[in-house]
């Protein structure tokens, strides 16, 4: 599972490139509860998303031309420059150069070769997210691939990360399940499916991340993202020793998973 003792190639932070940031604070509040606290004066710029006092997540306002809005996952590593050589080295893009975020920390962010767009965390004084594993925080972390055994080279040779292949029902489809290199399968913290370009539509058939928030009550938490403008990409579904989920788009087109964990 996920947890706030980060070590390397773990999930870390998130946060939501938004082309209104007042607007989406609004959308994820009514579903999440979740409280915005923004960084500076201005509501439009980049703020923290909080469960009581611990921050869950982070948004901001898009920066790159012509990007969609979508949650970008941040992967924990000791040494933000090399892991670009890294990324370079194996065949990604570097989308965002290694920059100092006012000493909190050190950030990139990279495409995988197939265009999975992921980004990396050096702490500083943060060390990344308060909360996982808790009703309105990230419980887990899925990759939508269009090339399984290429993703899960270039992820171990950049992460160190252990892969799981069990089958989905059906028999028809593998699912990969991720561990980091320290922890074993205790520190299980993702998955990835390969999917045909054709469906993936949000971007065009281009692979992406995307995270998953635990809920306590799924049906209502799906009720809600309707209410509040967001739409149903697929459930809500048990899921056999997983739990209830639903794949949600907000009303800007970033898609989520919201899960309400099975008690065995």
């Amino acid at each position: 599972m996920i947890s706030t003792d980060y070590v390397v190639g773990s999930p870390c932070w998130l946060d939501l490139g938004a082309p209104d940031t007042a607007a989406a604070a609004d959308f994820y509040g009514s579903v999440f509860d979740w409280d915005f606290q923004p960084f500076g004066e201005e509501a439009s710029g980049y703020g923290v998303f909080k469960v009581g006092e611990k921050i869950a997540g982070g948004v901001g306002p898009l920066t790159e031309q012509g990007a969609r809005s979508a949650w970008m996952i941040y992967f924990n590593t000791p040494d933000a420059d090399a892991t670009t050589r890294a990324v370079e080295r194996s065949g990604g893009t570097v989308r965002v150069a290694p920059v100092d975020a006012e000493g909190e920390g050190r950030m990139a962010q990279f495409s995988d070769p197939q265009g999975g767009q992921f980004a990396v965390w050096q702490p500083g004084k943060s060390q990344g997210l308060d909360v996982v594993n808790e009703p309105g925080s990230l419980s887990w972390t899925e990759l939508y691939t269009t090339d399984m055994p290429a993703a899960k080279r270039f992820y171990a040779d950049l992460f160190g990360w252990h892969n799981q292949d069990i089958p989905l029902p059906g028999g028809t489809d593998t699912y990969s399940l991720i561990s980091p290199s320290e922890g074993g399968e205790e520190r299980m913290q993702g998955g990835m499916i390969e999917m045909p370009p054709d469906a993936l539509g949000l971007t065009g058939g281009r692979p992406y991340w995307h995270p998953v928030f635990e809920v306590t009550d799924c049906d209502a938490t799906v009720a809600k993202v309707a209410e509040h403008g967001g739409s149903l990409q697929m459930g809500p579904e048990d899921a056999e020793g997983v739990g209830r989920l639903a794949v949600c788009v907000d009303p800007n087109g970033a898609d989520f998973v919201v899960l309400t964990p099975s008690e065995d």
